[in-house]
């Protein structure tokens, strides 16, 4: 997989800049079959930033339901908590 197959968006959310602030850790949607090893290789090569540290989880997908008797579901996603080095940082604008 190439690194754009790999990273598929960076979440923004409040708690998410709190910890680009203090801890310099980004939240990273990533693809579901890639590992620790190709996500840091992934995030190194598209923003140009030295990675110390990758977590991983995934997440299941809500039970959405919309006014009809099918239910349905979000798909399930796998994200990725990415500790930079001191002084580097992912600019999101």
């Amino acid at each position: 997989m190439n690194p754009f197959e790999i990273i598929k968006t960076v979440r923004l959310t409040e708690k998410g800049t709190r910890q680009a602030e203090k801890y310099n850790q980004y939240t990273i949607v990533c693809d579901r079959l890639a590992n620790k090893l190709e996500i840091r290789n992934a995030v190194q090569e598209l923003f140009k930033v030295k990675v110390t540290k990758v977590n991983t989880l995934n997440v299941r997908g809500k039970a959405r339901r919309q006014r009809t008797a099918q239910a349905g579901k979000a798909p399930n996603w796998k994200k990725a908590i990415v500790t930079l080095k001191d002084g580097d940082k992912i600019v999101l604008t």
